[in-house]
């Protein structure tokens, strides 16, 4: 059957959608029939829909564009002149990790086996992009870290493959060290330091760690400082990274419903957070306060911040001796239980989260100690949490399921934490988690006891431990995510750092009271609500 439309040039009437388009067999011109093929008259509406598509991006592109060279120019002149110099050595790692990738290409094409996925992919494969983030120093190791700390936003394979980015890096020489602190303290080392030891106690990609005695009072502290010229490199390849995000987003917009800029642009904020130690102390203060109002402070503590000597660049603190929490030996001779030392550590936290603005978002074994007076030490507080109502509320109900076994509850509770546009078939997502969190009896903790009872002193102890941890609960927390993911979930980085500190309980669950159940047990105070009555309350304490 003909249908007679009217000859308009250029364009199908635009009510239909193709999949609903009459079988055109014919256009009446006038008295006259032009036959054509069905198949035609289909492929040009949908070119003519496909067009309409590509202006209506185009138009908004060109709108966009003033805004973006904007931006490109504003956070040009921010970077300033370390930006061309970045570059360059930008350049150089690309061409020297470049030139590994080309000799592992060599080496592959002689084999039989054919070309592995990582080299097919180049240096955007997991393996090649954590060895060009190493390449290009600490801020791209500060960015492969938080790549592996957020599994909620980035692929498995690489948050795997980042997990390497938490290795002890090179330690800074003394000198360059001294040189900060003269000039962050204004005044000669020896008037403010008794002693300060040229060995660093620890060396991370932004700071790095020695200890001191004060002048006068000659209490024992560590000194905290930044690692020269780190903040300028920062911002330097964070305003790049930026960059190219808005870049991306311009010319590619569906990256933008997957937020890449506000990715980038909270990931900026985390790590110029961490270089700033007026925050860092702030931080610690807050937790210090917070112990005060509830009457904590004969179970735990955190370093007291002396501010006479700390600014931006330089945090001291006072020196806390105790051992990690998988230590297991060494707890065992400092208490008579471990079971209590662990559930106080527990309900100290859980009460952060209620009474305070930011929670302790790192609480592995370097970061968590029992002290030689017995209490709980608290130490790093660098990287921080805020939780808002909805996860919380959400979470309360997550980790009530998880102690019950509800697996349909768990599943309501992640649907409702998470951002989704399409509808989660509830039984077979809870059928799903059921198979994850059945294997966490399975989790080996014979790893970190053999490491607490080996031969080898702390500091070895401690670092191996935290690496075991930090891929073991990874490990577990991906398959979470992994399997949420294929529901069309994507939580909030707030989830992730929750998630991640309850492993690190449940680990150290495992090795000091194998037989405490972390959410069941009545001496643990969960927080029921995230309601701003006990918020308030320690905030009216505080004035």
């Amino acid at each position: 059957m003909a249908m007679r439309v009217a000859a308009v040039p250029g364009r199908f009437p635009p009510l239909l959608h193709h999949s609903q388009m009459p079988d055109v067999t014919g256009l009446w011109v006038g008295s006259r029939k032009l036959n054509f093929p069905s198949k035609g008259l289909r492929l040009f509406a949908r070119y003519s829909q496909a067009q309409d598509r590509f202006s209506s991006r185009l138009q908004e592109s060109i709108e966009n564009l003033p805004k973006l060279m904007e931006d490109i120019v504003r956070t040009s002149i921010n970077t300033g002149p370390r930006g061309p110099l970045r570059a360059a050595q930008g350049i150089q790692a690309v061409i020297r990790v470049g030139s590994e990738w080309l000799a592992d290409v060599s080496q592959s094409t002689n084999s039989s086996a054919g070309l592995p996925t990582q080299i097919q992919l180049g240096l955007l494969s997991p393996f090649y992009l954590r060895r060009l983030f190493e390449s290009m120093g600490a801020t791209y190791i500060k960015l492969g870290q938080f790549i592996a700390s957020a599994p909620t936003l980035f692929p498995p394979e690489y948050v795997q493959e980042f997990q390497s980015c938490f290795d002890k890096t090179p330690a800074v020489p003394f000198e360059e060290i001294q040189k900060v602190l003269r000039e962050e303290l204004g005044r000669p080392i020896d008037s403010v330091y008794e002693y300060v030891d040229p060995t660093p106690l620890a060396s991370a990609s932004i700071a790095q760690v020695h200890g001191a005695k004060l002048r006068g009072s000659q209490e024992d502290v560590v000194i905290k400082v930044l690692k020269p010229g780190i903040e300028d490199v920062l911002v330097a390849d964070l305003n790049f990274v930026y960059i190219v995000a808005r870049i991306l987003e311009f010319l590619n917009p569906e990256l933008g419903r997957a937020s890449l800029v506000g990715i980038v642009k909270d990931i900026r904020e985390s790590m110029l957070e961490e270089v700033d130690f007026n925050k860092e102390a702030a931080n610690i203060e807050a937790f210090r306060r917070y112990l005060e109002a509830m009457g904590l402070t004969r179970q735990a503590t955190a370093p007291k911040v002396y501010h006479q000597c700390s600014t931006r660049r330089v945090l001291t603190m006072q020196r806390l001796y105790g051992v990690p929490l998988t230590d297991l030996d060494s707890i065992s001779s400092l208490v008579p239980s471990p079971e209590t030392s662990l559930i106080t550590a527990l309900n100290v936290w859980f009460g952060s989260l209620l009474a305070c603005e930011t929670f302790h978002a790192d609480v592995h074994a370097g970061n968590l100690w029992l002290l030689r007076d017995g209490r709980i030490g608290f130490l790093d507080f660098g990287i921080v949490g805020r939780i808002s109502p909805k996860t919380w509320a959400a979470m309360e109900v997550f980790l009530a399921s998880i102690s019950t076994k509800e697996y349909e509850s768990m599943a309501s509770a992640l649907v409702e934490m998470g951002a989704t546009n399409k509808d989660v078939d509830l039984r077979a997502f809870a059928r799903d988690l059921e198979k994850i969190f059945s294997s966490i009896e399975d989790l080996d903790t014979e790893i970190i006891v053999a490491t607490a009872r080996g031969p080898s002193t702390n500091t070895t102890a401690v670092a191996a431990n935290v690496v075991v941890d930090e891929r073991q609960m990874n490990a577990l927390f991906l398959d979470v995510v992994r399997v949420s993911e294929s529901y069309g979930l994507r939580f909030p980085r707030e989830f992730a750092l929750l998630m991640k500190q309850l492993l690190y309980f449940d680990r150290y669950t495992r090795l000091l009271a194998p037989n405490l159940n972390m959410l069941q047990d009545q001496r643990i105070t969960i927080v029921s609500s995230r309601g701003s009555t006990n918020r308030d309350t320690f905030k009216y304490s505080q004035m």
